[in-house]
């Protein structure tokens, strides 16, 4: 017979309101995720397993169980421990096969897991058929009502292995199904002894074989190990050492049956270990110190802050249930208990009103949470501390410090502080309910004031920003607002002293004069002789109110054409105005004056007169351009010629070009064609003009009224043209008035500098060759100095290190040959040993002049020694210069006569050469 049953396992939140003590503030108690029971006894009757609707929505005794994990069950996943048993993500149980036998009792456990933080919880599930007998025991137990586990035995039970029917005579067998034993619950924190039995099981062939008994799971063979074991023959399991439930709530442990050799006698038997809490740990806070803040005036239940505090017991026993209240509030003002806290929650709320910021601005409260619900003799407790602060709203109003200021200001000055308000505001200073903001409402209709407030004192500084003028206002009265930065809190009216009168007083100071058109202008024709008055440009003075005189003086007259006044201001011309001087820019000549009060202190103003100069016709036109060339016959090209007239319209162009009619041959000779009013053509008349430069006289006369004539000449080349109607170089030439004589004179200079250049260097070349041939030492009669030579030796680098230093000495066997060796000369270094030639032998008394000659023998003899190694060595000259026919020095005495004759000093070579000049010829003394 096959028997099915579905369970389902729903989600469900369990509300309920409750505020403690609180009257009328109600609100959620905390969520705590779970399942709300930690084991489930459901009883199904055998007709609904026989396909009938099991569950209904009401019992726990129907079926239905509830979990929440305080997020909707979101990302929520269910497992069974029974592989007969399976669950959906709803929560629903059904049977894995399609059916179950529930002959016997069945209990598995159901764990939910929480995906993001892989949260476990976990629960028990008893199913049996309703009116079922009770067949299992653990020293004579039965199960409990529906819903209620089984409560631990002090006695330890003994379970006994489900017994298997031998097969009947018939043939048919029965087999009784495999049964699970309810949970043993053990409290954490037991004082022992250990170990400490907890459950024996057998099985009921332990009579016919021997068996060997064992159990698997995390505490037994797993980590941590050793927690539980078990006596292999008797059957009995112990625990080893005290449990905590903080660091393991459970234990899922398999008890096995086995024969001697090992081979299973029956089906594994699940046992769950309960860890049953104890209240062993104190409610924890998150934080030591909280930090929350209210505003100042706030209503009764304003939220404050929320504090919160862990117990690591369960939570859902007593042992984990934390209450909170507040301990003590410093200080007490205006009344002691100004706050209150939600005992559940932990919500701190106000309970009376009367905060002011300016009179508290901090409170310190002390809260303690306390588990076992709150018990203060049984529940363990902790304490923390929570900060208010009392934050500032805009409540005070700023108060002017008087009702009428005073200032001054001088007239003319700007962005200058006349007058200080001075304020008292109670709120939070630097913030926008301390700022204040100040207004001229009355009493300066042009603007010249505005009031600025300083960041640091508040105070309102009333700052000039337009110049005022004693002349107009002689004092200014100012009303003025103040106010804050932010709107004031509601109800708050402002005071009668938000509002203050301010004087302000003008000061006279001497101003400056001023010209009225500044700069003036006035018109004139150039020409203009000198002494005319030209205008008369005079200054006013601002200050009436003192009596004052005003000077002139000029300040700047580029070209020194004119003079003013110092009384009136009148100007008069010094010179003759020309609008074509280099000082008149776009016809306007500019010249400043000075005009100054004999105020105290004086003061003075500039003005700048512009004088516009009307052009008359005063310059003639000028010929351009002033040379030009053309070719030696007519109709070939012309010369296009025009005029500059620096008039300007309508005294310049058109203008006219004239031939004059002396000498006859200018007409004779040339024609002018007119080409449009600016531009004429100059070309000849006759068929052929001999090349050569010609000055051709013209006439210009300009259009204005009455108009002016220039005669000017132009230089006229004439020489040959080519094909294309251009000069040839040497008509060119020709044209310049160079004779056939003189260009050959001309070439015949450049090719006699030619030649005495080649001469130079040719005679260099020479010089630089006998100068490198010329011996290395000169003659000692014409340099005496030391030279210093450049050898380029750097040797060959490391592989050129190894070397034998002994070769650089003499060795004594050598002696004999280096004795042969002709005086002055040796060479040290290793030689083949073959017959040495002899080479040239020098004088052995040389002259002390011929050092040169020696160093040069000594060069030739080492570079003819065959012994001489294929490599550079080393060369050494002994010698010292002959001995000397000179006495000693001590013989010198300097208190001789002069009678001595030092003429020999010139035959001991360069080096006494300065002894001989200063000691012999005696005429020269």
């Amino acid at each position: 017979m096959r028997i099915g049953c579905v369970i389902l396992l729903t989600s469900a939140l369990l509300l309920g309101t409750s505020w403690g003590n609180y009257g009328d503030l109600t609100t959620n108690p905390p969520c705590r995720p779970g399942f709300s029971e930690s084991f489930y006894t459901v009883f199904v009757s055998r007709d609904i397993l026989q396909g009938q609707r099991i569950l209904k929505d009401t019992t726990v005794s129907s079926g239905h169980v509830k979990f929440n994990d305080c997020q909707e069950n979101k990302d929520v996943g269910f497992e069974s421990s029974d592989p007969n048993f399976n669950v959906r993500t709803d929560g629903s149980i059904y049977t894995e096969h399609g059916g179950a036998n529930l002959s016997e009792p069945v209990q598995f456990m159901v764990t939910a897991k929480r995906m993001p933080d892989k949260q476990m919880w976990e629960t028990t599930v008893k199913l049996a058929l309703v009116g079922q007998a009770r067949p299992w025991t653990t020293a004579g137990q039965l199960i409990g009502k529906e819903k209620t586990p089984p409560e631990s035995d002090p006695q330890p039970s003994v379970t006994l292995f489900p017994w298997k029917q031998q097969p009947s005579s018939n043939g048919l067998r029965r087999q009784k199904r495999d049964w699970v034993i309810p949970p043993i619950n053990e409290p954490e924190n037991s004082r022992g002894p250990f170990p400490r039995m907890l459950v024996r099981i057998r099985s009921d062939q332990d009579r016919e074989i021997q068996i060997r008994y064992s159990i698997t799971g995390v505490g037994a063979d797993q980590p941590p190990m050793e927690v539980f074991t078990i006596d292999p023959v008797a059957g009995k399991m112990y625990v080893t050492k005290p449990l905590d439930r903080e660091e393991r709530a459970s234990y899922h442990l398999r008890a096995h049956a086995v024969d001697m050799n090992g081979n299973k006698v029956e089906n594994p038997i699940d046992l769950y270990i309960y860890v049953i809490d104890m209240n062993d740990n104190r409610p924890e806070f998150h934080n030591q110190v909280y930090n929350g803040s209210v505003d100042e005036g706030s209503k009764p239940g304003s939220y404050v802050m929320k504090v919160t505090a862990n117990d690591a017991d369960d939570d859902t026993t007593a042992n984990g249930m934390v209450r909170y209240r507040i301990l003590s509030q410093s200080p007490h003002s205006p009344i002691p208990n100004m706050f209150t806290i939600n005992s559940e929650t932990g919500d701190i709320v106000t309970v009376a009103a009367g905060l002011d910021r300016e009179k508290v601005s901090q409170y310190t409260v002390i809260i303690q949470a306390t588990d076992m619900e709150g018990n203060l003799n049984f529940g363990l407790s902790n304490t923390a501390t929570a900060i208010i602060s009392v934050t500032d709203v805009n409540d005070n109003p700023p108060e002017l410090t008087a009702s009428t200021f005073s200032g001054e200001v001088p007239e003319n000055r700007l962005n200058i502080v006349v007058a200080n308000l001075t304020v008292i505001d109670r709120d939070q200073p630097h913030t926008a309910n301390w700022n204040a903001v100040y207004r001229i409402v009355s009493g300066d209709p042009s603007g010249h004031f505005t009031i600025r407030t300083d960041p640091f004192t508040n105070d309102g500084m009333v700052t000039v920003v337009k110049p005022v003028d004693y002349e107009m206002n002689r004092a200014f009265m100012l009303t003025v607002i103040v106010s804050n930065q932010a709107p004031l809190a509601n109800g708050i009216q402002s005071s009668f002293q938000s509002t203050a009168g301010v004087t302000i007083s003008v000061m006279d100071v001497n101003e400056a004069p001023f010209f009225p058109a500044n700069p003036k202008l006035i018109r004139f024709e150039e020409g203009v002789p000198a002494g005319t008055t030209l205008s008369t440009f005079a200054a006013n003075d601002p200050d009436r109110f003192m009596q004052q005189i005003v000077r002139y003086s000029k300040l700047s007259d580029p070209a020194n054409w004119l003079n003013i006044n110092a009384t009136n201001g009148q100007i008069i011309t010094t010179a003759v105005l020309d609008r074509e001087s280099v000082y008149v820019k776009n016809n306007i000549y500019e010249a400043t004056f000075l005009a100054a009060d004999n105020g105290s202190p004086p003061a003075s103003g500039t003005g700048t007169l512009q004088i516009y100069l009307i052009d008359v016709n005063d310059n003639a036109p000028e010929l351009l351009p002033q040379e030009a060339q053309i070719c030696e016959k007519i109709n070939t090209n012309s010369i296009n010629i025009t005029a500059s007239d620096s008039d300007v319209d309508p005294n310049i162009g058109p203008f006219v070009f004239e031939l004059p009619s002396f000498p006859p041959s200018v007409r004779r000779n040339w024609t002018i064609s007119r080409l449009n009013g600016d531009y004429a053509q100059l070309s000849l008349r006759i068929q052929y003009l001999e090349s050569g430069v010609y000055d051709v006289p013209i006439i210009v006369t300009d259009s204005g009224n009455p108009p002016l004539s220039n005669r000017s000449l132009i230089k006229v080349k004439v020489c040959p043209c080519d094909e294309k109607g251009d000069c040839t170089t040497i008509g060119a030439v020709a044209a310049a008035g160079l004779g056939t004589g003189a260009i050959i004179a001309i070439l015949i200079c450049i090719i006699i500098l030619l030649t005495m250049v080649l001469l130079f260097v040719v005679w260099m070349k020479r010089r630089e060759k006998e100068r490198q041939t010329k011996q290395l030492l000169i003659d000692p009669e014409d340099d005496v100095r030391d030279n210093i030579l450049k050898y380029d030796e750097e040797g060959g680098g490391e592989e050129d290190q190894d070397y034998d230093l002994s070769q650089l000495q003499q060795p004594e066997s050598l002696d004999h040959i280096i004795s042969s060796k002709p005086t002055g000369i040796r060479r040290v270094d290793e030689r083949p040993v073959v017959a040495e030639s002899q080479y040239p032998i020098r004088p052995v008394v040389p002259h002390p002049g011929d050092i040169g000659d020696f160093i040069n023998e000594g060069l030739r003899a080492a570079d003819n020694d065959p012994t001489a190694p294929p490599y550079d060595s080393l060369l050494v000259f002994d010698y010292e210069g002959s001995g000397s026919t000179a006495g000693s020095v001590s013989s010198l005495n300097s208190s001789s006569t002069g009678d001595q004759d030092y003429d020999y000093l010139n035959d001991w070579g360069p080096r006494f050469k300065k002894l001989a000049d200063m000691y012999g010829g005696g005429d020269d003394d």
